[in-house]
């Protein structure tokens, strides 16, 4: 799996304001708090809003907040947000794709594939990156990465 940089530093931005716990929060507090260039992260927090995920205000008091409480939204919500879908295949879904010969099973791969980073992306949210408090699964997997293949 490969996260581009505009989703790394979605998920950050995302963490900080889970962490700031209600008030807003101005796009350079963001950007200093995790070393992410402004003029980008100004570009990430529109697609947030645009897909309902933070909100702004203008003016002096200013700044963006999460639009849901930090437990109802998940890592896979800020990455479909910024960069589509979580597994494509040249821009289709697993299940649209057609292999033929000794690549037909390729498929089923893709699919396997989406679902493994949909069961971790989708049950972590932004309240266990702002905590520090990772579900159980996903610390099992980070501790023992090699542990799935037993």
């Amino acid at each position: 799996m490969r996260l581009s940089a505009r989703v790394d530093y979605a998920l950050r931005a995302a963490a900080e304001l889970a962490a700031a716990s209600g008030g807003p929060v101005t796009a350079e507090q963001l950007a200093r708090a995790q070393a992410i260039p402004g003029k980008f992260l100004e570009n990430i927090l529109t697609q947030l809003r645009r897909a309902g995920l933070v909100r702004s205000q203008r003016g002096p008091v200013g700044g963006y907040w999460l639009a849901r409480p930090a437990p109802e939204i998940s890592l896979a919500d800020i990455i479909r947000a910024v960069d589509g879908p979580l597994a494509n295949v040249r821009g289709e879904r697993p299940e649209d794709v057609d292999y033929d010969g000794a690549a037909r099973s390729l498929q089923q791969v893709w699919i396997a594939l989406r679902a493994s980073e949909r069961s971790i992306l989708e049950s972590v949210t932004l309240e266990h990156l702002a905590t520090g408090k990772l579900p159980e699964s996903v610390r099992a997997l980070a501790e023992n990465p090699d542990a799935w293949a037993s």
